[in-house]
């Protein structure tokens, strides 16, 4: 891994990737017709993470790079796995809610990985963490109150479930910390481009969409790898709590890009989103300085 000569370095290479990973919903709404090309986009974006990542990997490690693979274990079958449906559903949420919603239950990814750590690897649960994911349910509840056709709740729990893919990706790097992080993110680009593939054939669709379409599926795929290899260098300095803290680049920029009239999308949340992103903010921030045992992996959208 690359290492920084000076550690004050670190906290703008977060922030970088997390600015890097905020474009993902602006690109995914610059698709023609995002819901019609889903498992396309799934496909392009799949191979690109998978070819990328092992790339870099290759200048890294050199021709052993491979043996990565064999140190995975079953602990980064189940997170490959987890971090590859959190994909797949990301773009169900995006194309069916606004970016808002789906960012926001992103964000809270942090309070379902502590669940998932209670439940399954016996971490305690401080009484700081319970009424951060209390006070992050009532925002969502909230924005779900506010959706008021089935799409807007299909995006919800689409959004959702692709915050428990990654908490689940995320669980299983505690379980295992010795798990070989870039080969897992590899592994669950790898799923998305077999499932697609699969879906793809059995539809009896074109395996490719425009050229436009292609060149920001590849581009989003890119965004993930190039943020989180900039996140990795930089999270060898900085406490867990802090990346927690700049991890909200992503979603707020996220939001922020969408809306923006000069780029030409516009989007405007909701009363309650806004309402109920607040409460998410809140618990966010509340979880990140204070609870300092807790890690959240990054948020690959």
């Amino acid at each position: 891994m690359i290492q920084l000569k000076n550690p004050k370095g670190a906290i703008p290479l977060v922030l970088i990737a997390g600015l890097l990973w905020s474009f993902g919903p602006y690109v995914v709404r610059n698709i023609d017709e995002p819901h019609l090309v889903p498992w396309q986009y799934l496909f392009t974006r799949g191979i690109v993470i998978f070819i990328l990542l092992n790339f870099f990997l290759y200048l890294e490690e050199g021709k052993s790079f491979y043996k990565n693979y064999f140190k995975m274990g079953i602990s980064g079958l189940i997170g490959g796995a987890g971090l590859g449906a959190a994909m797949i559903t990301f773009i169900w949420s995006i194309t069916n809610t606004s970016a808002a919603i789906t960012l926001l239950c992103l964000a809270s990814m942090p309070f379902i990985t502590a669940l998932l750590g209670f439940l399954f690897l016996k971490e305690k649960v401080s009484v700081n963490t319970w009424i951060s994911i209390i006070i992050a349910s009532i925002g969502i509840i909230i924005m779900a109150l506010g959706s008021k056709n089935s799409n807007n709740i299909f995006g919800l729990l689409f959004g959702l479930i692709s915050a428990l893919g990654f908490a689940i990706f995320s669980t299983t790097l505690r379980w295992r910390k010795d798990t070989p992080k870039f080969t897992t993110v590899s592994v669950a680009g790898l799923i998305c481009f077999i499932f697609s593939s699969v879906m793809i054939i059995s539809l009896d669709i074109n395996f490719l969409s425009s050229g436009k379409n292609e060149s920001l599926f590849a581009l989003h795929g890119s965004l993930v790898c190039f943020g989180l290899i900039l996140y990795s260098i930089g999270s060898k300095h900085i406490p867990a709590a802090d990346l927690t803290l700049l991890s909200l680049t992503e979603v707020i920029g996220g939001i922020f890009w969408v809306w923006l009239p000069w780029l030409g999308i516009n989007e405007i949340p909701s009363t309650n989103t806004i309402v109920g992103g607040f409460l998410i903010f809140i618990s966010i921030f509340y979880y990140s300085f204070l609870i300092q045992n807790n890690k959240r992996f990054i948020g690959l959208n």
